[in-house]
């Protein structure tokens, strides 16, 4: 008996002092995550076949129509500026020529006899033989018969001007590329007959595949050497049968290798926005609006939208503002939220 209330009151004591202990809460580690880095879908070159090109080509025509007489040039030929290419029959020309001097003459003789009779009336006037009406009326007379004769000398001009066009003449020194005429062919106005490259720096005109945006610069490649390209132009609409889009690259360095109508090789730098990358399936999380990966930036899950192209059996080819080898988490993605704190695991 005397042991037994020693003991108890021991265990009270034991009892009140861990009841006084405050439980201290422990701190949860933040989470591994396995990281993988993002490789990019292509290479950091478009490759493609170019055509060598003049930076102007211009089509040449008549500006009259007709049988065309004579051909002086062909194709593939240097020509200089002044040199004569067509010359056309000038039968029909030197026939609209008579007819407006015809005309001409006519317009005259009409002016003439208006201006006779108007200083008649005007003497008849004077006299008070005839009314003051009756002279404006002559002088309206006269001043139609002088637009008339004006009509006529424009129309002879025009067609002066014609029996001149009859002679097609380089404007500028070149190359023609392609002649289509043949003697005794009949040409409309503005039918192109050949086109002329002008003399001067060349260019590089290639296709590209509809939604691709084309690079500002890339590379000729000749086979001693790469010559440098920056873009200049593409075509404001797509090609309505190959849907593909003309671009045009300036040649920034010459070649005595390069010649009008060659096929080259061309490297064009690839465009960052236009890269493809290709990451795991299992870093695809499509829990929000839209598809997302997560990147870890200074231990903290962060989302980044992508678009997503394609998926294999088991890589995603996807677009987003990612620099290839970026690194993104692998696995887990449904876990994760915005800023929540991670520990990286390589792989």
């Amino acid at each position: 008996m005397r042991l037994t209330l020693p003991l108890i009151l021991l265990s009270l004591l034991l009892v009140g002092c861990s009841g006084d202990k405050s439980a201290s809460p422990e701190t949860t580690p933040a989470p591994w995550v396995r990281t993988v880095a993002v490789q990019s879908h292509d290479s950091a070159w478009v490759k493609l076949s170019g055509t060598v090109k003049g930076r102007h080509e211009i089509p040449v025509s008549f500006q009259v129509p007709g049988r065309i007489l004579e051909r002086h040039v062909d194709a593939g030929q240097r020509v200089a500026a002044g040199q004569l290419l067509f010359q056309l029959d000038t039968r029909d020309l030197l026939a609209n020529v008579r007819v407006a001097e015809a005309e001409l003459a006519t317009a005259e003789a009409a002016l003439a006899i208006a201006n006779s009779e108007l200083k008649r009336q005007q003497q008849l006037v004077e006299r008070d033989f005839v009314s003051r009406q009756t002279l404006e009326r002559f002088e309206l007379a006269l001043r139609e018969a002088a637009s008339h004769r004006d009509a006529a000398l424009a129309v002879l001009a025009q067609a002066r001007n014609g029996l001149g066009y009859a002679k097609l003449s380089a404007d500028r020194a070149g190359v023609l590329t392609e002649v289509s005429a043949e003697p005794g062919q009949v040409v409309a106005v503005g039918q192109p007959l050949a086109v002329l490259v002008e003399e001067g720096p060349l260019e590089v005109e290639v296709y590209l595949a509809e939604g691709v945006r084309p690079p500002e610069g890339g590379k000729l490649q000749l086979e001693d050497r790469m010559l440098p390209l920056s873009l200049r132009e593409v075509a404001g609409a797509a090609d309505p049968q190959s849907r593909s889009w003309r671009a045009r690259y300036r040649i920034e360095q010459p070649s005595d290798a390069l010649s009008l109508g060659m096929v080259v090789q061309v490297l064009l730098d690839r465009d960052q926005q236009g890269v493809t990358l290709s990451v795991p399936l299992g870093a695809l999380d499509e829990r929000s609006d839209g598809p997302q990966v997560w990147q870890v930036l200074e231990g903290k899950a962060q989302p980044v939208p992508v678009e997503v192209l394609s998926l294999e059996s088991e890589q995603a080819r996807i677009r987003a503002s990612l620099a290839e080898g970026s690194r993104i988490i692998a696995l887990g993605t449904h876990l994760l939220t915005p800023g929540m704190d991670v520990r990286e695991q390589a792989r």
